[in-house]
């Protein structure tokens, strides 16, 4: 097959990596790709959401299977522009169509379905801006600290935990009224806070049948001890400790069976990666969120423990017969540190040399936010490069990532010490 994945992270750097290793891949392309992905696929300068772009590329390179890495082009409706195109419809597309993209694109949608199919989360009603009195009034009768959510895609920023009254009031209008993350603000849920510990559930399905993926709990605030703003992610751990046997077959039974079988009963057409957002809460599970792909940085942890040849499980998802494949961990655990520039999640400069990526000994470097320019690799993002590494335990691995980070150098780079610290 010849195939093509959009985006250009250290997720999509990830898939890139995996795929290759297949004998079913052939020629590998993507766009538009990093420095990472230069090295062992062709890049090419084409936006993710350029659906016209991509077709001429489809056609020309004569690509077999698209690969959708990020969310926007799975909620703009890609995998419906492929199938409603005479010229594009024998093409595999992994990701959903639009109408269960709607998962990750609203959170409203994804409230209603967990309702609609008994999935735990936690109790919330959606705000707009004509209703903003009615959203004062319903934070009165929660007690903090007050989660706000933008109902839209607002890039993994649009959450904010509050533990003051008057300040959740004061972004809740910010929000709707003033549009703080524009279009994706226009309606807010907020929801009740749950106490507990989060990790990420990952599920493959060809619409019929599905298959679970390891955990992993990735690292989402700047600062150490979990504190600061939200980022896309600084660093993840695969296996979750805390996820033994029983806790994983609550998920099953209690989340994922009804997920799947949700999306059937909704006649919402899914094949992909199903991406759940959890937190325990004592020994049960709650569903935070959805995603419709993988999550970034946890791709850099879990593709790397599947022993399966990745373009022959993407292959069952698009033929619907996933229920054939047997997919295999590695026993071991992975670990990710993610380098980010100086500044990030708020400005940052870009275009600063990364040094000393020929030193590492026994780890997976996938770049992210980098970039080849003159025959040098330069940060080129926020979150730059993910350093992943094999252990015994999670401890070993990162024992592992933290020695080749100190190799590494560039102008105010900057990772967290402590991913890992509260297990």
């Amino acid at each position: 097959m010849n195939i093509l994945i959009l985006g250009s992270g250290g997720r999509e750097h990830t898939f890139a990596w995996k795929l290759k290793q297949s004998p079913l891949c052939k020629a590998l392309y993507v766009a538009p790709g990093n420095s990472g992905t230069a090295a062992i696929a062709e890049n090419e300068a084409i936006g993710v959401t350029d659906f016209q772009a991509i077709k001429t590329l489809v056609l020309e390179k004569k690509i077999n299977m698209v690969v959708v890495g990020p969310e926007d082009p799975l909620v703009q409706g890609i995998h419906d522009f492929f199938l409603n195109d005479a010229d594009l419809k024998r093409v595999s597309v992994i990701g959903p169509e639009k109408a269960a993209a709607e998962l990750e694109g609203s959170k409203e949608f994804a409230k209603e379905f967990m309702m609609r199919h008994n999935i735990p989360t936690a109790a919330y009603q959606s705000f707009n801006a004509r209703t903003v009195e009615a959203g004062y009034q319903f934070l009165e009768t929660l007690n903090p600290p007050y989660v706000l959510k933008a109902d839209g895609l607002a890039a993994g920023k649009g959450v904010l935990i509050l533990n003051d009254l008057n300040e959740a009031k004061a972004e809740l209008k910010s929000m709707l009224v003033d549009a703080k993350f524009g279009e994706a603000s226009t309606k807010v849920v907020i929801e009740e806070f749950l106490d507990g510990i989060e990790l990420s559930c990952f599920v493959l399905t060809d619409g019929k049948n599905y298959k679970i993926l390891p955990t992993a709990k990735d690292y989402k605030r700047i600062g150490e001890g979990d504190t600061g703003l939200n980022t896309g992610g600084m660093g993840a751990v695969s296996p979750v400790p805390f996820a033994t046997p029983e806790f994983l077959n609550k998920i099953e039974e209690q989340v994922v069976k009804p997920t799947i079988s949700g999306l059937q009963k909704d006649n919402l057409p899914y094949k992909g990666f199903v991406f759940i957002g959890l937190i325990k809460v004592g020994n049960e599970p709650i569903v935070i969120e959805y995603n419709v792909r993988m999550g970034d940085p946890e791709t850099e942890v879990v593709l790397p423990r599947l022993k399966n040849d990745l373009a022959e499980i993407f292959q069952a998802i698009a033929n619907q017969t996933l229920d054939t494949i047997n997919i295999e961990i590695d026993e071991r655990a992975a670990t990710t540190v993610m380098l980010v520039s100086g500044g990030y999640p708020e400005a940052y400069e870009k275009g600063k040399e990364i040094l000393g990526l020929d030193k590492l000994v026994d780890v997976l470097p996938f770049h992210a936010g980098a970039s080849l320019k003159d025959d040098k690799v330069v940060t080129s993002g926020g979150r730059v490069i993910a350093i992943t590494s094999y252990g015994n335990t999670y401890s070993e691995a990162l024992k592992k990532s933290y020695q080749n980070i100190d190799k590494l150098h560039f102008d105010k780079m900057y990772y967290r010490k402590d991913i890992g610290f509260d297990l």
